[in-house]
């Protein structure tokens, strides 16, 4: 090894593991193929290995490419923490804190809170990574993440929020159509929209709910955005959050008293981002925005809307009468 490896050779090499392609990490790190391509060829002569091989699916890190990954995502790591460091001892609250969270999460829930945050702290830069996918905050991927599930990795700093309560709803023009249905055993004569894919989370969903699975769906689909704006055009019954459907007055619930899932919600960031003072801005404006106080007022109209009224008086009746075989 003639010396040492400048770091942005490593994080074009970083950018051309993870993405397979010298044109996908020139767009991700807004550099042009060639100069990505130079990068790589003066690490591996630095390092004096071969670092690719190249294949009919893209570039394929050899095994001292992949025995040097570890290395070069702490080196990120650490870069990124460096200069948070360096931001916050300025007195001032700027920099770029990268956010994950769900897609229906990032769309329905976080736009108000983020709007809030930026008001605050105008020179704060936010990176929002939308996926149903959990990013690793080991490895930097996010610095703070919205969780929908314990996290299990060690060194993470975690806040338990109270949990996200789903239920049933339908759009009152599907409802004003078909009618509601009295019972679980009831969806089976209803157009559902649901699951396509049998997650763990969906099979724990079944085994609670078996009649679920019975039933007619209309539309199965796992993205959840598509699922909301499918209920809102009336296109059939489907679980949506309680605090989304709230904002909505021509979404009812059914079926509360014999359905209702607690999703658990967690804030999470690598305990190393502690004492960014960015990071902790966005973790903590994360917690206070989600929090019941903000949120639990909205699920709760929704809960008390649905079980108002659906059809006026026959719905009453559809709840206190037993259903007759």
């Amino acid at each position: 090894m003639s010396s040492e490896p400048d770091w942005t050779l490593y994080r074009t090499f970083l950018s051309v593991a993870k993405l397979g392609s010298l044109s996908a990490a020139a767009r991700s790190l807004g550099l042009t193929q060639p100069t990505v391509a130079r990068h790589i060829e003066s690490l591996e002569g630095e390092l004096e290995v071969d670092l690719f091989l190249r294949s009919p699916r893209g570039l394929l890190p050899t095994d001292v490419a992949l025995a040097l990954l570890p290395q070069a995502e702490a080196i990120a790591a650490s870069a990124a923490t460096l200069l948070r460091t360096a931001a916050s001892g300025k007195g001032e609250m700027t920099g770029s804190v990268r956010v994950s969270a769900s897609e229906a999460m990032g769309v329905e829930r976080l736009p108000p809170i983020l709007a809030a945050l930026r008001v605050a702290h105008p020179r704060l830069d936010i990176q929002l990574v939308l996926s149903d996918g959990l990013h690793d905050l080991l490895t930097r991927e996010a610095d703070v993440a919205v969780r929908q599930v314990m996290p299990t990795q060690g060194a993470l700093f975690a806040k338990k929020l109270a949990p996200t309560e789903l239920g049933l709803y339908a759009h009152l023009s599907y409802l004003q159509r078909r009618g509601a249905p009295r019972t679980l055993s009831d969806l089976a004569h209803h157009d559902l929209i649901g699951f396509d894919r049998h997650t763990p989370a969906v099979r724990d969903m079944l085994q609670r709910f078996p009649e679920v699975e019975k039933a007619r769906f209309a539309l199965r689909t796992d993205n959840d955005l598509a699922k909301f704006a499918a209920v809102r055009a009336g296109l059939g019954i489907g679980v949506m959050q309680a605090g989304i459907a709230a904002r909505d007055a021509s979404l009812k619930r059914v079926l509360s008293d014999q359905l209702s899932i607690q999703l658990p919600l967690w804030i999470v960031m690598h305990e190393d981002l502690k004492s960014s003072a960015v990071c902790r801005a966005v973790f903590d404006a994360l917690a206070a925005g989600l929090s019941p106080a903000r949120a639990g007022v909205a699920e709760k109209r929704a809960v008390s809307d649905g079980r108002r009224g659906l059809s006026g008086r026959s719905a009453t009746r559809a709840r206190k009468t037993p259903r007759r075989g």
